[in-house]
């Protein structure tokens, strides 16, 4: 408060210099405005977060120790996951952390990215304004259903939807102010207006299209928008709020209803614990702790270290559900080492893009939740078929490892001795032990698929506090606000895409898509043929989860009925999206590894071209032979 006076008195006072002070003045009151925000809604995704794992944790031992279950425990969890899905979208929409496609961006001149930039915030903010109407009068319908166990009204809930917005709507506010530039916010905003503007005025000319109308909103408007750099989320949002208040006259605020069912689903709770367990283990050490081990028994052999960021990506993906919070987790520990053997920073990159690709089917797995949340496939099931098809894309790959280090110097490299082994094994144990547990606790029945990342947490706290005690437990509520902003930003992304698949099955595309797919000469071979090809490009483009919200509903049932299993055909899905995701140029998983591991992406393009040769082989295979998938259901 006292700077914000000080500039406004600055602002008075100063002759001659009332257009600069009053700009400053702007920026001053954003920043002032911006930390404000940042302490009160950080402060309250962080304890929701906190809520959720002790209510959840709460009902798993209630009903499994104490076998007196605790009725309103996922009625408490659904009302509170909600807010923090909305909470959550505010704290990523201003740390820029919503999913948007940057490659055609970052390649423009420098003053024509400040423009895509702030047109992209526009853009947002628009789509938060159109939409916040609707929100209310969601939850004002909401009030009148009471929920069974608590006895309160659906509206405490609903209200998160509208809250979240309007706080979305300030923080965009806030975030153009602070750009000081107001010739750019202005020329972004006018623009933004006046594309809604021609749109309006086309109204009419629209309703008469009929299905031409899905190409232009939910092709045109979405490929335009993801291009030039528009969040996912509000790419997916504007293209549906346009048709069905353009090209329909269904009430709006059946966009909001579908939006609530897609981030809401009790499922994805498991999201936000499982990524904030993966920030658990790297904190407490347990990841340092993996690596250490297998570095002790494969370190000496030629490829070693590479051998090693594979089977600890795959341990460890056993325990996270995030990518990047496995990449982050393992490549600081090993780069350094490899390195040091005379790896190049390309090849380091290739291989941890690549890795993340070839787990993406290791349970608990963000999109294999997704999977089970939107098409009702058993979680169970995916957890236990994704264990293989990650071991054969991963022989793949050590084929190519063996074939690119099978003629490394290993002079310097002392072989660990039986007790160095030993000790690092001791030290390792109980991270070790972690995927065991999380898998065991779902198979046999003790916890479902959401309540066993709070099992987790709870096994890595009293891990970190026994044996890990140089851990840095300050940096707990940063992680929290972290798990926060991912999740909400991944959430968002997943409420607007529900909203789109829902207008699409309500315009015909699935039945005219069923058809077509089914007309397809080959049978069930060409059906998986065109699928690897299309969730290639579609994880490219739409990163893994928006693209299975989008088309999983879609396609799930073509596939059950052309014989194949719908497990088998998750698998050939997700690790189709994951080559997609993380193979360059426009793969953002291949960007993350290159920020994670410090190297300049055109330092990696050409050796991950054989590891994704590799990667492509594997998923052949994986669609091939059935059994690889449901071999242990």
């Amino acid at each position: 408060m006292n700077t914000i006076a000080h500039s406004l008195g600055a602002a008075e006072t100063a002759p001659g210099t009332g257009h600069v002070s009053a700009k400053r003045f702007g920026r001053q009151f954003a920043h002032a405005a911006d930390r404000i925000f940042a302490v009160l809604v950080e402060a309250a995704a962080a304890a929701l977060i906190v809520a959720e794992i002790c209510i959840l944790f709460a009902g798993v031992v209630s009903r499994y120790v104490l076998d007196s279950p605790l009725v309103w425990t996922d009625e408490a969890a659904s009302i509170l996951f909600l807010w923090l899905a909305s909470l959550g979208a505010v704290v990523a929409f201003r740390r820029g952390g919503h999913m948007r496609m940057t490659a055609l961006v970052s390649k423009a001149a420098p003053h024509q990215q400040a423009f895509l930039d702030t047109i992209a915030v526009a853009a947002a903010l628009a789509f938060l304004l159109l939409v916040l109407g609707p929100a209310y009068e969601y939850a004002a319908e909401e009030a009148y259903v009471t929920t069974p166990a608590l006895e309160l009204s659906n509206a405490w809930r609903a209200a998160a939807l509208p809250v979240g917005l309007a706080l979305m709507c300030a923080m965009g506010g806030i975030r153009l102010l602070r750009l000081g530039n107001w010739r750019l916010v202005a020329s972004a905003v006018a623009t933004v207006g006046a594309i809604c503007g021609v749109f309006y005025a086309l109204g009419p000319v629209l309703r008469d299209l009929g299905n031409l109308n899905l190409l232009i909103f939910f092709v045109g408007v979405t490929a335009a928008t993801v291009l030039i750099g528009v969040p996912i989320a509000v790419s997916f949002g504007l293209a549906t709020f346009g048709f069905l208040a353009l090209t329909t006259h269904m009430p709006l605020m059946v966009l909001v209803g579908r939006m609530d069912e897609g981030m809401s689903h009790l499922i994805l709770l498991a999201v936000p614990l499982f990524v904030f367990l993966g920030l658990l283990i790297e904190m407490t050490g347990m990841a340092r702790a993996m690596v250490a081990f297998l570095a002790s028994l494969l370190g000496h052999v030629r490829g070693g270290l590479s051998y090693v960021l594979l089977g600890a990506m795959y341990l460890v993906s056993g325990i996270s559900g995030s990518k990047v919070a496995d990449m982050a987790a393992v490549a600081p520990v090993l780069f350094p080492e490899m390195k040091e053997r005379g790896a190049k920073p390309g090849d380091l990159i290739a291989l941890l893009a690549t890795t993340g690709a070839q787990t993406e089917t290791i349970p608990p797995s963000l999109v294999l939740i997704t999977i089970g949340s939107v098409t009702g496939v058993s979680i169970a099931a995916l957890f236990t078929g994704g264990l293989l098809p990650g071991v054969v894309l991963g022989t793949a790959l050590c084929f190519v490892v063996w074939l690119r280090y099978r003629n490394e110097d290993l002079s310097k490299v002392r072989r660990a001795s039986r007790g160095e082994i030993w000790r690092a094994f001791r030290f390792a144990l109980p991270a070790l032990a972690l995927p065991f547990v999380i898998r065991a606790a779902v198979v046999e029945g003790v916890a479902t698929a959401t309540e066993v990342s709070t099992l987790g947490i709870a096994y890595s706290l009293i891990v970190g506090l026994l044996l890990h005690r140089d851990a840095k437990w300050s940096r707990l509520f940063p992680m929290l606000v972290e798990t926060a902003a991912l999740s909400g930003a991944i959430l968002l992304i997943i409420g607007t895409a529900t909203g789109m698949a829902w207008s699409l099955t309500q315009s015909g595309f699935s039945t005219s898509l069923a058809q077509a797919m089914a007309a397809l000469p080959g049978g069930a071979p060409m059906f998986l043929a065109v699928s690897i090809a299309a969730f290639i490009i579609l994880g490219s483009v739409l990163e893994g989860i928006p693209a299975i919200v989008l088309f999983g509903p879609l396609l799930f049932p073509i596939a059950r009925a052309m014989g194949v299993h719908e497990v088998h055909y998750a698998m050939v899905v997700v690790l189709s999206m994951g080559v997609g995701l993380f193979a360059p140029p426009f793969g953002v998983g291949y960007y993350a590894a290159c920020a994670i591991g410090k190297v300049k992406p055109e330092e990696g393009v050409r050796p991950i071209v054989g590891y994704v040769l590799a990667l492509l082989t594997g998923l052949a295979i994986v669609a091939a032979v059935p059994w690889i998938s449901t071999g242990l259901l």
